[in-house]
């Protein structure tokens, strides 16, 4: 009886050993797999620095200033004028923000037959126009600074 237990203890043992094995090789894969992903990261942040470094080079006003002096004419560049610049609430409206169709007509009163011209004729009455600034006429379609 003694032989068999002391067999039973045995491969208990080598049963043992080998799981604390394959878990210990396990470990070492994962720490492996770590320390990969750890230098893919640093090279992934020294990339990103390098980029910005460059960027910050490239975007010297010094810099844009000489190529816009030596392309400006080619490019017909001119400087942007106060007036081209617009405030929030000269905007128009989100098309998210529009009344429907079917509110206009609740407001209107008018039943669910409205001829698509008198719905569009309601609609834009409804819709809110930008406010222009200091009476002086504003060109509503052009927004850069780049004249042809």
């Amino acid at each position: 009886m003694l032989r068999t237990f002391d067999i039973v203890l045995v491969g208990v043992m080598t049963a043992t050993a080998a799981l604390t094995y394959t878990i210990k090789h396990r470990a070492e894969l994962k720490l492996e797999e770590v320390h990969r992903l750890e230098a893919e990261i640093k090279l992934e942040k020294d990339t990103i620095d390098l980029l910005r470094a460059d960027w910050a080079l490239l975007t010297q006003p010094n810099r844009l200033q000489r190529l816009a002096d030596v392309y400006g004419a080619e490019l017909k560049l001119q400087p942007t004028l106060s007036t081209s610049l617009v405030h929030p609430s000269e905007l128009p409206m989100l098309r998210s923000q529009l009344p429907q169709p079917d509110e206009l007509e609740a407001k209107d009163g008018k039943s669910k037959a409205v001829p698509p011209a008198a719905a569009a004729e309601a609609k834009a009455k409804t819709m809110p126009l930008p406010v222009p600034r200091g009476g002086e006429e504003t060109d509503m379609i052009s927004t850069g600074s780049v004249e042809d």
